[in-house]
């Protein structure tokens, strides 16, 4: 695979970014969706992340093959240094590098705006299936992240229960002004 790239996202990126997720909520539990969004409805959803946070696609040879984005995590002013991150890999295109390209410019710009605390909800099942595997939980976890939290049989898709795993990355701020990871 050629270079990835990594660019902001616009509202007109919705169709291509829509495809991606489609097949994640169609064929996975990865996505506790039952119906894919349509590309308005993606558009919709870029167009209200960007009023306050970044979003990202990784682009090789002209094709999106990935992107990610940040939200609120609680909703509250007092976390305001905290944001939930997802990221989404084209099926085809699973460990290309594109992924931790995405989480590492995602985390260097949240940081930049003062974000400390980076989460991400997982869904997760005890046993590999058709539906889901392990990998994202392994992805996190390489790239720093810790679980923090489990909700048990909290997603039902395919016919089966589901947990909903959260991993934490907490960075600090040294008085060098530097950013690490504790």
């Amino acid at each position: 695979m050629n270079e990835v790239w990594i660019n902001p996202v616009t509202p007109d990126d919705a169709p291509a970014l829509a495809e991606i997720y489609g097949y994640y909520v169609a064929n996975t539990a990865v996505s506790f969706e039952y119906d894919p969004p349509t590309a308005e409805a993606f558009r919709d959803r870029i167009t209200h992340t960007l009023e306050k946070y970044p979003y990202l696609a990784a682009v090789v040879d002209g094709r999106m093959i990935g992107y990610a984005y940040a939200r609120e995590f609680v909703g509250r002013r007092a976390c305001d240094h905290c944001v939930e991150i997802s990221v989404y890999v084209a099926h085809d295109c699973r460990r290309s590098g594109a992924g931790r390209a995405l989480y590492q410019e995602m985390e260097r710009l949240l940081g930049e705006r003062g974000i400390l605390n980076f989460y991400a909800s997982i869904a997760y099942a005890d046993e590999e299936d058709e539906y889901l595997t392990h990998d994202s939980l392994r992805f996190h976890e390489r790239m720093g992240y810790r679980p923090c939290a489990r909700f048990h049989r909290c997603g039902y898709k395919f016919g089966r229960w589901y947990d909903l795993i959260w991993v934490e990355k907490i960075t600090t701020i040294p008085a060098d002004g530097g950013r690490k990871t504790e």
